[in-house]
Formats: structure tokens, sequence, C-alpha cells
């Protein structure tokens, strides 16, 4: 789906007491960093430079016009000389969009041959660094504060990431997720509270009769099942396995129409992620198989049988991950089964049907294949292995008291051996910083089974979006040992 293009501010502070040459030179180099940031390649979004900031009328005026543009995603602030903080008050006050406070400066190493006090006077971000995080501190508001030189790479990667994390912030205020059909029954994990996830996250989660939905799906033409089903045939590997074609193509048939019916439905009701339900149909012929991994491939979140959090979060690192150059995709998934053979230990992840192409590696093909739960017919669906390497799995679960963002590193692996008999597309990783201890972890914290998992996105930008979310995270990850973890949990349910 298309994603805005937005544009994150650069505002500079400083203060009118060392002159206009000193002043001219602040808005020089301010315009110069930008010019080169947005040259380098190395950003995602646009950086749009601003006048610098020298008292509180133009402070509290920028801030205000940035909430006010719908296409500035954050407001990246630097202070170039020393910047009274109580300036500052007010426009943070009002300022309601993701903040960075880049500690930098202009030059990288002293001039020790030529320093005096002009340069000193102009060039003191050291001084105004620690002026203008004490008000932010102070007035206990999130933000992200990135150090080193601008022109570094690894800075300005570091920016680069923030961006990503500041559009999910952003973002997840217009995230809509429509429950086709209700929970799973007596399922804990995928219940929690929907008016408490409007209020901190901004989603709004509303639930459907399946029936409303199928409605779409049986308006869909002939002609435009048979021009999807076509496509499907020229996209995928076709694998009858001694099925018979034309009954294969009929069961493929019935995911076009499907897909075309809920693409309809979600568009013209506005919903960026689903949950459908095995348990609850209605008149749909197969479950959303297919469909669903289609769907999730063109920016669409996901959860099965209800599980609406998961979906959001789907809905949410794909929001993160657009537009990224050589991305390796970010899918909905489930922990299965564990593999306990010392040297090749892991857990293979896959669902019923619904893992999102994005994540494949090699050869992508459609099988049709009974499932023994949901009372219809056999749905096709897309198999494939996954790529490998590391990403993160995360899981945001509901304690009853708060929510509780859940993050874990993984190596991704090939399997050990080929499942010729398994017809669903699967993932094989083992939890940093080990099977035992990352499974234990993540049980210890209340980890769901679903999960939103990606290649694309860092455990430092999922903290990151959570504390702006004003929720908890636990990060599961090379460092962790049991002890700590739960003394980290019992610290936070005090914090909490």
């Amino acid at each position: 789906m298309e994603n805005r293009a937005y544009k994150f501010w650069f505002a500079t502070g400083s203060q009118d007491l060392y002159g206009d040459e000193c002043l001219a030179n602040v808005a020089a180099h301010s315009k110069q960093m930008v010019d080169e940031w947005n040259k380098s390649g190395n950003f995602p979004y646009e950086i749009v430079w601003k006048p610098t900031l020298i008292d509180d009328t133009s402070i509290r005026q920028t801030f205000n016009e940035a909430n006010a543009d719908r296409d500035c995603a954050g407001v990246i602030t630097w202070m170039h000389t020393f910047s009274p903080a109580k300036s500052w008050i007010h426009g943070l006050l009002e300022f309601r969009k993701p903040l960075l406070h880049l500690a930098t400066q202009f030059n990288k190493e002293i001039p020790y041959d030529t320093i005096d006090m002009d340069f000193m006077n102009e060039n003191q971000s050291a001084h105004g660094d620690r002026e203008y995080g004490h008000i932010v501190s102070r007035m206990g508001i999130e933000r992200k504060v990135i150090m080193g030189h601008w022109a570094d790479e690894n800075l300005q990667k570091r920016m680069a990431s923030w961006m990503r994390t500041a559009v999910g912030i952003l973002e997840s205020s217009h995230i809509r997720v429509a429950r086709i059909a209700d929970n799973m029954r007596n399922v804990a994990v995928t219940e929690g509270d929907k008016v408490e996830a409007e209020i901190k996250f901004g989603w709004e989660v509303d639930a459907w009769p399946v029936n409303e939905a199928v409605d779409y799906v049986n308006a869909v033409s002939e002609a435009d099942i048979k021009a999807l089903t076509d496509e499907y045939y020229d996209t995928y590997d076709i694998l009858l396995e001694g099925r018979d074609e034309k009954e294969f193509r009929e069961h493929v048939a019935v995911q076009a129409q499907i897909e075309i019916g809920l693409r309809r439905f979600l568009e013209e009701k506005n919903y960026q992620a689903l949950v459908t339900h095995f348990g609850d149909l209605g008149g749909m012929k197969q479950l959303p198989g297919l469909a669903i991994q289609r769907l999730m491939q063109d920016g669409y979140g996901f959860g099965a049988e209800g599980d609406w959090k998961t979906a959001a979060m789907v809905r949410l690192m794909k929001i993160m991950t657009a537009g990224m150059k050589d991305a390796k995709g970010t899918s909905f998934m489930e922990d299965y089964t564990y593999n306990l053979i010392p040297g090749k230990d892991g857990i293979l992840q896959a669902h019923m049907l619904e893992v999102c192409p994005t994540i494949a590696d090699g050869n992508i093909g459609i099988k049709v294949c009974p499932l023994s739960m949901g009372d219809r017919e056999d749905p096709a669906r897309l198999v494939f292995t996954s790529k490998t390497g590391p990403a993160i799995a995360t899981s945001l679960i509901d304690l009853g008291t708060r929510f509780r963002l859940i993050i874990n590193e993984v190596e991704c692996k090939k399997n050990d051996k080929p499942m010729p008999k398994l017809p669903v597309a699967t993932a094989f990783w083992t939890p940093k910083p080990d099977l035992k201890t990352g499974v234990e972890a993540w049980i210890y914290a209340g980890g769901a089974h679903h999960t939103a998992f990606s290649y694309d996105l860092t455990t430092e930008q999922m903290v990151d979006w959570a504390s702006a979310m004003g929720i908890e995270s636990v990060v599961i990850d090379a460092d962790t040992t049991i002890r700590n973890l739960r003394n980290e949990m019992r610290w936070n349910s005090v914090v909490y």
C-alpha cells in the first residue's frame, strides 16, 4: 500500500548574544549539513532545513507548524551554540511528534592553533547539549539522543534508523484492523483491551460479521477471478503433486476470488490490517490462505485466529520497513515445534497457511492440500522456506494492567533436511542467546505463540517505538540471563 512521502525538519538552536556574524555562520553550517545529508543516499526520507531558533517565539512557532504539517514526521534538533533552555519549554509542551536530539558539532576537531573565544562561543554544542537535554529530561519528554559527528556514516545510519521508528510512531495512529469474525474460543493470548490499545497506540479495532466480507468475495466477476488466477500461474511454481490440474486450478481460483473480495472490502472501509478465524468462515469456501499471503506482501497486517494485536504489529513493522533497499521481509509467524539436537537446535516456525512471501528464499510454489480445521474445501497456499540471517521476533501482549512488547533477537537458519510432507511455508530459527535461555526467557516474559517477525528492523528501533508509546519493552538478546531478565520485569512492574 502507498505510504506518505514524509519529511523530517532540522531545527538548529542558538541565541542572539553572539552577534549577526555568528548567527550567519550557524545558519550556513546547518544548511550545509542538510544539503550533504540529502545527497548522501543514507536517509530514507528528506531532511528539511529550518531557520535558526533563537527565542521562545520562533521555537514555539516552528514546533506548532511541524504539528500541523501532515508530511512532517518529526523534528531533529541541534544546539550549535548555547541555547537557553527556558526558551524551549512552550514549544516542547505543545509538540506532538517524534523528537531527535542530535548531539553533534560542525567541526570534527578542535582547531588547536587558532582557537579563540569567538570560536568557542560559536561552536559550543557540548554546552548547548547539556542545557537542552536537561530541560527535555525535566519535562519528561520522550526523545531519541544520538551523538557523533554529523558527517560520519555510522551516525547517519543511526539517524536513518530512527526515522523509520518515527514514521512507525506517527503511522501507528492510522492503523485500522478489521476483525473478520472473532477470536478463537478459549485462547488467552489473542485477547486484549481494544479500547486501551486505541488510547495507547491509536489503533482502531473493529469487528465485522464474516459474511459481510463474504458478500464482497461473492461479488467478484469471473473475468477478474480468471485474470488473477492467470497471474498466479505466471508468478509461482504450480505443484500439482498428483492432483487433477483442472480441479487444482478451481481451488486456486477460489483464493483469487477471496483476495480480490477482501482487498475491495479493506480498501472501501479503509483498513490496513485484518484477522480471520478458521472456526468462523461463514460463506467462505476455503480458509483464506494464498489470498492473505498476497495481501501481506502488499503491506497489510495479519493475525490468525482473531489476533488483532499481531495484525496491527505486522502492519506497523511493514510501514517502518517501507522502501528499504534490499529488504528481506516482514511477516506474521507462529512457533510450532522444537528441534533439540545439539548444534542443530531451534524452533520451526510456520502457520496453517498465512506466512508472507516477502521472507521467501528462492522459488515460491502453490500447493492445494487438505486442512483439518475449518470444515471447508482444500485451500491453496504459497509454500517456501525463509531466508537466513539475523532477525527479530516481537510479541505484544496485554498483561491486564499494561501492555508489554517482547523483542527476541533470532538467527534464521536453513532446515537441516527437507520436509516434503509439510505443505506450508516455514522458517527455522534459534533464539538468542541460545535455545534454552531464549525459550525460558520468552515464557517468563509471557510471550505469545504468534509473532510479528522481521529481518529488516532492529531491537533498538522497536524499543524506541515502545518507549514512545509509553509501554514496557523486554529484550531477549545475546546478553540475556534469566536472573537479570526476571529482576528487570520485577522492576518494570513497579515502574509501569
